[in-house]
């Protein structure tokens, strides 16, 4: 591995471990790791308005467990196994939030990507929605220059873990958006 990755690799598991973002299980199918939380602002989802400040279970990139993207781009076989690993750690969260008592008070499901898009008819923000999560454009509690931070740590995770997804994707064009589903109707879904 180049040295440079290795670099942002141990700053990410360190970064990681003081922020409480962890994997919740040894399976190798699953592809996202765990953070108690709270939810920034209130949301207004389709079964339930969520305060701010509830209590949330944030959901953020296993790196080391995502697919590599073929340097050509990605294709249909990419994404149909992409949404079948997402299936799957869906419902791994799911049983973990059912078998954690610490976690029965938590009110919603989410987090923030800059993989999807907040505009209309995105194919990221397209897929989320049929996976249950409401898109919503990023809340910036930093204001611009914390997300221009933000969206820099990202670039580089992707460059040092899955450098292929930065074929299309340049820094200056990366937008934040948030995913957000009540935790009981992600249990419906998915417990």
């Amino acid at each position: 591995m180049n040295p440079l990755r290795a670099i942002i690799g141990r700053f990410d598991s360190q970064l990681s471990d003081m922020q409480g973002v962890e994997p919740f299980t040894d399976d190798p199918q699953c592809i996202l790791r765990v953070q108690v939380g709270f939810v920034p602002h209130t949301l207004i989802l389709p079964d339930e308005t969520v305060p701010s400040g509830a209590q949330a279970l944030m959901l953020h990139a296993w790196n080391e467990h995502m697919p590599l993207i073929h340097p050509k781009g990605p294709n249909l076989a990419y994404g149909s196994r992409l949404h079948r690993l997402m299936i799957t750690s869906f419902r791994l969260v799911a049983q973990h939030i059912l078998s954690t008592p610490s976690l029965h008070t938590i009110r919603a499901v989410g987090g923030v990507t800059a993989h999807v898009s907040p505009e209309k008819g995105h194919g990221g923000k397209v897929m989320l929605e049929r996976l249950g999560f409401s898109v919503f454009p990023y809340h910036r509690p930093l204001g611009a220059f914390g997300e221009f931070w933000e969206n820099f740590y990202t670039w580089c995770l992707m460059w040092a873990y899955n450098p292929a997804s930065l074929r299309h994707r340049r820094l200056w064009g990366l937008q934040r958006s948030e995913f957000w589903m009540t935790k009981a109707r992600f249990l419906e879904q998915y417990g």
